[in-house]
Parts: structure tokens; sequence; C-alpha cells
């Protein structure tokens, strides 16, 4: 083959670079132009035809495709996380204890320690959740607030005044504030079943300032980069206001800062008002708007406050009220007639069932099929309603939320629900696009590694073994759910979460070979070299030497993440040799 001398091009070598091509191939080399795979094969091959590329010798470590998180709330946490004490991979109560109390003694009065989500009571040694008075000795004067997924969120004393929570305050419909046997308020709230009473505690919260929101944004985006994240679909969220909390990311994009690439999807926000929500963000925008790095990927996953089935996994399901049909029907019909996507949280069968129902009547003239659609969890969703969903030609985006409810799931509905929640092998076997995410970040965790090891090996963070055997994925089909097969849930299939010549040149080099390591091990991976669109945007140990620029110092000057980092760093990372 003849060598051609080409100084635009980065060629990576001597590694196991898993293509998850069509084919699952690995190759040893890979070659980069223009942001895209401009060639794989052989090192052989690749350094003879490119003799006058940038090479970097990867020591025969694993190479994925970017990692993509088909729902996370990304932008929203961008606005928070600096903010956030993270209890994310914790391994004991009393380590998070003593992380709460460090914290409350330096935030500065008028602002918060706040725990919100990412952790679960089962991945501690003691599998509790702290008590109100542990809390409150923990927070001193300081308003502490700890939310535990959507089921509780427990405030001391501090927060409790701050947010004028008294013995007489009347909950939300759906949610209890918690007294003790005197009468006297505990400090916990709970969602009984509806997680509106969790929302508004942490709404009450204050935020960032709005250059302090971009500051946490770039750190957020390169906390996911140090984990191989390379492309999030945001799920936008409640209380999260289009346009007017978008402004950080939109100056991030505008000066080709971001990191991460984003697909967002408009959340309605007016209870009674959704179809004028959307038919207002129809006349002013349209799907796919944006560029590869930054774009509208539809409605949802709200689509009317009628149809919230809250996942609370530790109560009875809601019973969603009867106009919800109705109202679902208008706004589907609607979304569908303008050729807009949308997605639909849906977490019980009971709910997708009827969700199905307004559906078809809206298919009855307007083909749901013109238009990519899909669920987000189905946890519970039945066999018939999984035919019914390809029928319509629908997907179905899965979290890993039972790595972090299961156990609660497993006490409240039994074995034939939970090992089967959501029932991942049937939906591939029915043809149904899926594919992985994660409901960060104040469900589970962010890190796309615990992801992967609940769909290998069916446990939890607590280490219960929760999924049947016939409901877990080889190593292969597991990585094709959040790299492939999620390019479908942003309309971006063909165009990245494989490397194959003219996908983008989205990847992770691994500290660990994902493909051997014990399943045990694969939550501790993380990645030593990320690159998006062929860009450096995060190297460490090796690769040190290739990392960006230093982000901007993190701010506030009391930001947990400062004293803690995110999600834990392996001690000690397992080393990746290349097979013989």
């Amino acid at each position: 083959m003849t060598a051609t001398a080409d100084s635009g091009v980065l060629v990576l070598h001597n590694a196991k670079i898993a293509t998850v091509d069509a084919r699952d191939s690995f190759v040893d080399a890979l070659a980069i132009q223009n942001g895209k795979v401009a060639a794989v094969g052989s090192d052989a091959e690749e350094l003879g035809r490119r003799s006058g590329a940038r090479a970097i010798d990867l020591g025969g470590r694993t190479v994925v495709p970017g990692l993509s998180d088909d729902h996370m709330h990304f932008i929203r946490e961008g606005r928070h996380y600096l903010a956030e004490l993270r209890w994310d991979g914790v391994p004991t109560l009393a380590e998070a204890m003593e992380r709460l109390r460090q914290q409350a003694a330096r935030t500065p009065p008028g602002q918060w320690t706040r725990v919100v989500g990412g952790w679960s009571a089962y991945q501690f040694a003691e599998r509790r959740v702290p008590t109100p008075a542990e809390i409150a000795a923990a927070g001193g004067t300081t308003p502490v607030l700890v939310l535990h997924l959507y089921q509780d969120a427990t405030l001391n004393p501090p927060g409790l005044a701050a947010q004028k929570i008294g013995p007489g305050t009347a909950p939300p419909p759906g949610g209890t504030i918690e007294h003790d046997p005197n009468g006297a308020l505990s400090g916990r709230v709970l969602a009984t079943p509806s997680a509106p009473i969790l929302y508004a505690a942490v709404a009450a919260i204050p935020t960032l300032t709005p250059d302090q929101q971009v500051v946490s944004t770039l750190h957020f985006a390169r906390e996911l980069n140090r984990l191989g994240l390379t492309s999030v679909v945001d799920a936008g969220g409640g209380q999260q206001f289009f346009p007017e909390d978008y402004g950080a990311i939109r100056g991030i994009v505008e000066r080709g800062e971001l990191t991460v690439r984003v697909a967002y999807n408009l959340f309605t926000q007016r209870p009674g008002h959704e179809l004028e929500d959307f038919q207002l963000w129809a006349r002013q925008h349209r799907p796919n708007e944006g560029d590869a790095m930054y774009h509208i990927n539809g409605a949802g996953e709200m689509l009317v406050f009628s149809g919230a089935d809250y996942e609370n996994f530790a109560r009875p399901r809601p019973e969603l009220e009867p106009r919800m049909e109705g109202e679902l029907r208008d706004v589907v019909r609607f979304l569908v007639q303008q050729r807009w996507p949308f997605r639909l949280h849906a977490t019980y069968g009971e709910t997708i069932e009827r969700f199905l129902n307004a559906f078809e009547e809206v298919n009855d003239h307007d083909p749901l099929s013109s238009v990519r659609w899909f669920f987000d969890h189905a946890e519970t969703v039945a066999d018939k309603d999984l035919d019914r969903v390809h029928r319509l030609g629908g997907g179905i985006a899965i979290q890993d939320r039972m790595a972090f409810q299961g156990e609660d799931c497993l006490k409240m509905y039994g074995e034939a629900r939970a090992r089967d929640a959501p029932p991942i092998a049937k939906m591939l076997a029915k043809g149904i696009p899926i594919a992985g995410g994660t409901d960060a970040t104040r469900v589970a965790s962010y890190n796309p590694w615990v992801n992967l090891e609940w769909l290998v090996s069916g446990r939890t963070v607590g280490g219960t073994e929760l999924s049947r055997t016939e409901n877990r994925l080889s190593r292969a089909r597991a990585l094709r759910l959040i790299t492939a097969d999620a390019a479908w849930f942003s309309s971006e299939d063909g165009q990245k979460g494989s490397l194959e010549v003219g996908r983008w040149a989205d990847l992770a080099v691994l500290s660990a070979d994902y493909f051997s390591v014990p399943d045990t091990e694969i939550h501790r991976i993380e990645s030593l070299l990320t690159l998006v669109g062929g860009r450096v945007v995060y190297a460490a140990g090796p690769f040190q030497s290739l990392a960006p620029p230093p982000l901007p110092a993190i701010v506030p000057t009391w930001s947990p993440i400062a004293v803690y980092g995110g999600y834990p760093p392996a001690a000690t990372p397992s080393p990746s040799v290349r097979p013989g």
C-alpha cells in the first residue's frame, strides 16, 4: 500500500479497539480525520498508509466508542453540580455522614448542604438511610437536605425552618410530611407515592449564579468525559424551564466549549396547558435544530401531567386520573402531525397499557410510525404491550434504576416482576429498538459503568442478584446498548455510536479491559483518554500530556466537588493487557 503524508490525520494504534460494527469486530488501529473515523485496520496497514500522521501508541489498552446515555438530566445537573455533595459510589454510611458533617461546617450562611440523589441505602455496608437525628447532628446550624431516590427527603431543623415547613403545613397530593408519635416533625418528607413534595423541597434551595452555572456545567461535562461518556439525551425535567434555564449551556455551545454531545427534549411545564406549550414550541423550533454537539431532540419525557406515574418502588404505584387519555391523545396527535419525535416517562405496565390505548386512537388517522417515539423506563411492562409498542413503531429507553431500587421492587412486587424489571430480553426478541441509560442524577448515578455492570451481572449496587440469567446481556450486547443502539434515540443513527469509517470519532481508551475484568469490577472502569469528534476532551495517566487546557477554577469556594470530586475513582486501576 502506498504511504501518503497527511499531517491532518491522527492514528491510534497498538490497541484492542471494539468497533461495535454489525459483526462486533475488533481492530488494532484507527485513523481520524476531520473529526471522523477515516480508516480502521491493522497497525501495519494504518501506519503504512498514514506515514505522515500524528500517532498515539495506546499500549495495548481497550478502546470503545464513546458511551451514550439515553436518559440523563444533564442540563439540570450542570446548573447544580458544583453545589452538590454527591454520595455516588460511597461505600459506607459512616463515610457519607462524615462528608456531610465536614461540608456543613464549611458551607457559608445563606447556603445549603445538599445531597441530591445518585445513591441508594443498599450501596452502604450499613444498608440503611441516615436517620433524621443523624442528619440533624451532622448539619448543625447549616440547612441540610438529603434526597433518597424519589422516595423521601430529610431536612434538618434549620432546613425545615428555611422552607417554612411546620407541624401544620399541608403536603401536596401524593406526599406526606412525617411526624413522630408525639406529633413533632421528624424531618422526613415522603413520596406516597408521588414526588412533587420532593421536587418542591429541592426547588426551594438557592441556585448558583449564572456565571457559576457555566463553570459547573463545564466541570460536570469533564466528569462525564472522565468516565468515557461522549453523548447524552437530556430528558428535560420538572422545574427546568425552557429557554430560561438553558442559558448556561447555550453560552458554552456558542463558545465551542461543550465536550458532550447533547440532544435535548422539551418537557412541558404548565399543568393544564401542556398542548399550548408544545404548540408554542412547534412554532418557534424544529426537531434536530442545532448541530452535532447540541440539538433539539423532540418532546417529553413529560407530555401531560395527568400521565405522571412517579417511580417509587417502595410504595404502591399511583393511579392516574380518568382524564389522562384524552389529554395525552390531543398532545400526541399534535406532535405526530407536526412530525415531532416524542418520549414519555412510563414506569408501570398498567400505565403503559393506558398510554397505548390513547396512542392507538391517534394512530388510526395519524400513524405514529411517521415519527421517532419511545417510552422511558418500562420496568413492569406486559408482554402484550411490548407487541403493541412494536406494531406502532416505538422504542424503549431503559435505565439502571433497578440497580438502585431493586431490593425495594423485590419487596413490593415479588420475584416474578422484579427479576424481569425491565424485560430487556423480551424487548430485544421482539425487535423493539432499545438503548441504555441512567436517569441520573437524582435517581441513579451518572456513572455509565454502573449501568453496564448491572446489564451484565443483574446485580444491584447492594450486591443483590436481581435479574434472572435470561434477562442479562453479554458484554458486547450491553456495550452496544449504550453506544450504537443509543444513536436511534437521538435520530443520529449512522452518524455515531460505532467506530466505523464515516462515523464521528467519539471514543474512550479504558483503564481496564471491559471484556475481561470480573463483573464486580466493571463499575470501577474509567477512561484514560476520551475523544469527541477526534478532539481530546479528557486525558489522564500515561496520556496526561495530551490533556485539554484546565477548566476554570471550581466555584463557589465552598463547593463539595472541590474537596471530594465526583464518582470515586478506582484506587488502583486494573491494568489492561492486550491478548497475545
